[in-house]
């Protein structure tokens, strides 16, 4: 049995993530000063249904993580992709393929794979234009907003709703439920009152009764959205079920939305926090963008962690793994490797080489909306460039009691009105 590690941090606890920025820096590089360390985890809220675990490794090195993601072989994901035991069905209810090893993972990620191809996503781009357009349109008068509901989260969920053929009326539905779901550790999203598996099994149900909608009316249907693409698809001889299109919705929405929300949310942060590589960015909008979007998403990290557990005993990091541990690969700690990435807590618009693993790490889990992702990113700041250039947080980031996204959920901004 691996020991526990009590005093060292722990960033798999929600309260490590609501600290000051300062503390929150100071303990990941401690831990990237050591070698991987074996902490407890969270007392479970429903210990009956998801006991408390033993532990996980926590991963901090941008080359150890590296090594987890190019050997899935040794490193499953089919057991879950975060700290906490939940039942199998559960786990593939709200996580779809990114909770699944070959072959099962490489036959739906073919599958699905078509509504990210080069031809699809240049189809989106003059949507995602628009879109970015008309949420300017709604603020422009008012001299203020909250960064995160009027603009940041937007985005990405018109974008994923518009990708799956979901009906507008059905957008702020889509927003709540996420927020329950990524913000279940939250007492914003969760009264302590509340019942945290029912709440949860709730909002992912009420999007899985949506998407099993919008699938059945797309049967034999020939509309250029991903889900009529998909369940009229077949490949092997395989077609999806409308239930493996729901949970893959949620995965969408969980993955393409929140995460690209909170890249957007932290990146006008960190171009308020440094006006001088706002300068540069301002100057130079299409030219800057591709590396200043890269920048974001490394120091944003909106995916704090994902975990993986050992096949086999093995060594990572120079410590020895024992079959069936966990490993919790924290990006965001990686993003910040101190042998990788100059000066790393300073945001440069054009870093470059930027090897961060803010999509995660690579390996067949790499991000598949990625290029959406940063298209998306970068389109809604080229729109802000143009018609709010003066726009600038005026609070701190209100952060998400989470370890596993890295989110803001309101962030005070203000523009001169237009």
């Amino acid at each position: 049995m691996t020991a526990v590690d009590v005093d060292a941090p722990n960033p798999i606890f929600r309260d490590f993530w609501t600290r000051s920025s300062n503390l929150i820096e100071a303990d990941m590089a401690q831990l990237r000063s050591l070698p991987p360390i074996f902490v407890a985890e969270e007392p479970s809220e429903i210990p009956d249904l998801i006991p408390t675990g033993p532990g996980t490794w926590i991963i901090t090195r941008h080359a150890d993580i590296l090594h987890l993601s190019k050997n899935p072989a040794l490193f499953s994901s089919a057991s879950g992709i975060t700290v906490d035991d939940v039942p199998a069905e559960f786990n593939e209810f709200f996580s779809s393929m990114i909770a699944m090893d070959d072959p099962r993972h490489a036959r739906l990620r073919k599958l699905v794979s078509g509504g990210f191809t080069p031809r699809m996503l240049h189809k989106l781009q003059g949507g995602v234009e628009v879109l970015a357009s008309s949420i300017v349109d709604e603020i422009q008068e008012r001299g203020e907003c909250d960064f995160v509901v009027d603009v940041a989260a937007r985005l990405p969920l018109k974008v994923v709703c518009d990708l799956m053929g979901i009906p507008e009326e059905h957008l702020d539905f889509v927003f709540d439920q996420s927020n329950v779901i990524l913000g279940s550790g939250d007492p914003e999203y969760m009264a302590e009152t509340d019942d945290f598996f029912t709440k949860i099994l709730e909002a992912g149900g009420g999007l899985s009764e949506l998407m099993l909608d919008v699938a059945a009316s797309k049967e034999g249907g020939d509309a250029d959205d991903l889900t009529t693409m998909l369940v009229n698809a077949e490949v092997d001889g395989v077609k999806l079920s409308h239930q493996d299109i729901a949970s893959f919705f949620i995965l969408l929405v969980v993955a393409g939305n929140e995460t690209t929300r909170n890249a957007i949310s932290w990146g006008l942060k960190y171009l308020t926090d440094n006006p001088d590589q706002r300068a540069i960015w301002a100057a130079d909008v299409s030219g800057v963008g591709t590396t200043a979007v890269e920048e974001i998403v490394r120091l944003a990290s909106p995916v704090s962690y994902m975990r993986r557990t050992a096949t086999a005993q093995t060594i990572v990091g120079g410590e020895t793994v024992n079959e069936g541990d966990k490993l919790s690969m924290f990006y965001i700690a990686a993003n910040r490797d101190e042998d990788v990435f100059t000066d790393p807590l300073a945001f440069d618009v054009l870093r470059n080489p930027n090897p961060h693993l803010g999509f995660g790490g690579p390996g067949p889990h790499f991000c598949l909306g990625a290029h959406l992702a940063r298209r998306e990113i970068q389109v809604m700041f080229a729109e802000l460039f143009r018609r709010l250039p003066d726009i600038h947080s005026t609070s701190e980031p209100d952060a998400l009691a989470s370890s596993f996204i890295h989110g803001v959920k309101h962030l005070q901004a203000e523009f001169t009105p237009i």
